[in-house]
């Protein structure tokens, strides 16, 4: 099952194949049902996944009950509640599987020293956590600089694999506007079409 996880890795840094197996071994499968949390508010992040297959919503619930979704998270990308995850502090987000999924996690007890067992592997994770503070800024700017229809155009063109596995309230929930607004969306693009 770490063949996905070997073949991502090899796509950023060059390892032996001793290496790559080493620290592949560390890592261990769960298979998460549509709907199960990985994660809860409150509870602390214990391990760093990588999805194997399936999708997965990271989100905090605001005080009206409606959720506030960060990311999705399909194949071939990493999850976690990073504050959590190197803190060892309570979680403000959930990570909830949207269809049933399965992940390979790493605790942070290994990660730590397989850093320093292997530099490769601490060379991909500061590419990835680098490419990851790109994403979440450019996120933000289009957030506070894009109206709406371009933020959702720029959605469905950045995520075409992922857009359409979701529903319009999670799509919704990323963008910060409401179900009504996409289904509106959605119609008018379906009409020029």
């Amino acid at each position: 099952m770490t063949e996905s996880l070997k073949k991502h890795i090899r796509e950023y840094i060059e390892i032996s194949d001793e290496k790559l197996e080493k620290y592949c071994s560390a890592f261990t499968i769960q298979k998460i049902k549509k709907k199960d949390f990985l994660l809860k508010e409150g509870d602390i992040c214990e391990a760093e996944g990588f999805v194997l297959s399936g999708c997965f919503k990271v989100f905090r619930t605001d005080s009206n009950a409606d959720d506030q979704i960060l990311y999705f998270a399909v194949e071939d990308w990493w999850i976690s509640d990073i504050d959590s995850f190197i803190n060892q502090i309570p979680s403000q987000l959930n990570i909830q599987a949207i269809e049933d999924s399965e992940i390979l996690l790493i605790s942070k007890e290994d990660k730590e020293r397989l850093y320093l067992e292997i530099p490769e592997i601490e060379k991909l994770m500061r590419l990835k956590f680098q490419m990851s503070i790109i994403a979440l800024q450019r996120r933000i700017i289009d957030n506070l600089s894009k109206p709406s229809d371009e933020r959702y155009q720029d959605f469905l063109n950045k995520y075409p694999k992922t857009a359409h596995r979701l529903t319009n309230i999670q799509i919704a929930a990323y963008l910060g506007v409401t179900p009504e607004f996409i289904s509106r969306i959605r119609r008018k693009i379906v009409s020029r079409n």
